[in-house]
């Protein structure tokens, strides 16, 4: 155990409770799949996990957080995009 043990896992927790509190707002009707508030939850918690399962050596983790990291921005850039005025 290292001294950033701790805050490798505080980080990891925090990750696990953005995407939580995310699917929870989804689920409930608070927020919509296609808003930046829940896109950005998940891209900040999947990076919260990657810093997490990384530093632990669990790869296919990490592997599917930078995946899940990239659904996110690239769902953030088509919002922008989408939302850009034209003209």
């Amino acid at each position: 155990m290292t001294v950033f043990t701790p805050l490798i896992e505080a980080v990891g927790w925090a990750g696990a409770l953005l995407i939580l509190a995310a699917y929870i707002l989804l689920s409930t009707g608070k927020l919509d799949g296609r808003s930046r508030a829940y896109q950005w939850m998940n891209v900040a918690g999947a990076a919260g996990f990657v810093v997490n399962s990384g530093w632990n050596g669990a790869l296919p983790s990490a592997v599917l957080n930078i995946v899940w990291m990239g659904i996110g921005f690239l769902t953030l850039w088509q919002i922008r995009k989408s939302t850009r005025p034209t003209g």
